[in-house]
Formats: structure tokens, sequence, C-alpha cells
């Protein structure tokens, strides 16, 4: 499976969140709604979530090898460090 498109939306204002992107596989499927976040060893991805019944929050989606994830984190932090972003100052834009 390729990554074939990635779009980042950034927020504006400063915080531990810094964007929300959203990537097509194989120009066929896409995830929305993947975070990059600012932690304390730099940034990293979180997949997207939903809140279950019981109130613990699952995965929407995400890799299931470890080399997998490591392709799809540096393809995007890449993608973020390069400047390739779109910046959104409304928090609400930037949910699909």
């Amino acid at each position: 499976m390729k990554i074939t498109e990635v779009r980042i939306r950034k927020l504006s204002v400063e915080g531990k969140l810094r964007a929300y992107a959203t990537v097509t596989f194989d120009n066929c499927f896409v995830v929305h709604n993947i975070k990059i976040i600012d932690g304390k060893a730099g940034l990293f991805i979180a997949m997207p979530i939903r809140k279950t019944a019981e109130g613990t929050y699952m995965d929407v989606a995400h890799p299931i090898s470890p080399e997998f994830r490591t392709e799809l984190q540096d393809t995007i932090i890449s993608e973020f460090n390069a400047g390739h972003v779109e910046v959104v100052s409304n928090p609400e834009d930037m949910l699909d």
C-alpha cells in the first residue's frame, strides 16, 4: 500500500496539537483526522479515535505493522516540516 497524497491543515494557534492530516492510499482509500502532536520527544502522529459506549476511546483506523506506522509518521511529519500545510484559524474547520 502506497501513500499517494498527504494534506495537512495546521491550526494557527499554538498548543500541543499542531495540525490534522488526511492521507490517501493507492488513490483509493483515505484516512481523515490524523493528529500531529508536539510531544516531549518531538512531533508524532495519533490516529483518529472514537468514543465507545463504555466511555473508552478506540482507534478508527491504524497501521498494523510498526514499519508501516514509521513510514506513515515519517511521511506526514516530513510534509508538515516542509511547510506543505493549509493554515486554518478555526479548529472546527480542521475536521473533514
